[in-house]
């Protein structure tokens, strides 16, 4: 039992006080797991889109002081009453949703929408007692996801911490707590592309390029990305993008463009935008009879869909996912696994790393659109 079981601990965490101002590195006080918790000492976290968006508070209700960051590694330090899958000195990955195994989606083979613990971006505490496990000077510092992992030790729900292979490099994995599995698991669990067909993704970014890693897992023929910015390609050939489209080099419809370079269009699409003008090319760029579209990017609250119908009775389907249908607790380890036998390539996703007095470093270059994921090492 470690010797800070029980107690409250005083760690740094990178404290966001306000919405866009860069995050303070604080002392906080983290207090000890009640029941259904585990308390986490994070090892590696790294910075995700949707952590910058929330941050940026645009379009969405703010809420602050706030510790964000739910891509990440770490080790159990303490566990509340009842928990009994995870002890003390596990590795684990905490992930922004959660699977409870015991309601109705938890109990399907075909959902991974857990009703207890889905993913929830206003709330700021636990579930158990609505209070905050974070707190400088007896006020309360609000969570992010329910994990908030840009601090040195973090309280999460148990079913939304991930045991993992404990000889797995955290400092590689942790990146499977969000995005990673998300692009991945949308091509792999959700559009299932056969062995030699042809697969159009959407938006290169890290989710984008996890779709493409997906599809060079299931060995596609061809990869078509497309995205806005032509410097992508180069980095996308890594991923195992054999083609590369932008949208504006075209004086008509990017899924026409498409269905003429592959013979009628695509086996697979997968979109990673958020984009609504992109979801509608990516149904409409895949072949009839047998073609899947699968939505990733979430879109604005706005947004309409809108596509002529006898697109879905020439045989096309048009499917969402989230998290790429992976349910945290049962196949992340799995997934981990992936990494470990060499079939999943990580590395090529790492492409900065920060101490963690420097995480503001780490906005900067995902504002500037450098890179795909910064590693931020919280010992330093």
């Amino acid at each position: 039992m470690s010797s800070t079981t029980g107690k409250v601990i005083r760690c740094k965490a990178a404290v966001a006080w306000e919405a866009g101002k860069p995050l303070v590195i604080e002392e906080v006080e983290v207090a000890p797991p009640q029941a259904s918790e585990v308390r986490l000492k994070i090892l590696f976290t790294s910075l995700c889109h949707t952590d910058v968006y929330f941050w940026e508070a645009k379009g969405q209700h703010p809420l602050f002081p706030r510790i964000f960051g739910h891509e990440a590694g770490g080790i159990v330090e303490s566990v509340g009453e009842g928990v009994t899958e995870l002890k003390p000195g596990d590795h684990v990955l905490p992930v922004f949703t959660g699977e409870c195994k015991e309601c109705v989606h938890c109990k399907s083979e075909e959902s991974n929408l857990c009703e207890l613990l889905r993913i929830n971006t206003d709330r700021g505490v636990m579930l158990s007692d609505g209070q905050s496990r974070f707190s400088i000077n007896g006020k309360p510092i609000y969570h992010f996801v329910g994990t908030s992992t840009f601090s040195e030790y973090t309280v999460c729900h148990v079913g939304s911490v991930a045991k993992i292979n404990p000889s797995a490099p955290l400092d590689k994995v942790c990146v499977l707590s969000c995005g990673i599995a998300t692009g991945m698991g949308a091509t792999l669990n959700v559009a299932k592309p056969k062995k030699g067909s042809t697969v159009a993704v959407f938006g290169l970014g890290a989710v984008g390029l996890a779709a493409c890693e997906g599809a060079r897992i299931a060995e596609a023929s061809r990869i078509i990305g497309v995205d806005f910015n032509s410097n992508r390609f180069i980095a996308a050939k890594n991923f195992g993008v054999t083609e590369f489209v932008n949208p504006k080099d075209h004086d008509k419809p990017v899924q026409e463009v498409i269905a003429e370079m592959t013979n009628g269009g695509v086996d697979r699409s997968v979109e990673c935008t958020g984009n609504v003008d992109a979801m509608i090319s990516a149904f409409e760029c895949v072949h009839d009879g047998w073609g899947v579209a699968v939505l990733v990017g979430v879109p604005h609250k706005d947004a309409v869909f809108k596509t002529h119908p006898m697109n879905f009775l020439n045989e096309r389907t048009l499917k969402g996912t989230f998290y790429g249908n992976y349910k945290p607790r049962t196949d992340i380890p799995s997934v981990v696994e992936k990494y470990m036998n060499k079939e999943l390539e990580l590395d090529k996703f790492l492409t900065h790393e920060v101490s963690f007095a420097e995480i503001n470093k780490a906005f900067e270059y995902m504002l500037k659109g450098e890179g795909i994921r910064c590693i931020i090492r919280m010992d330093q």
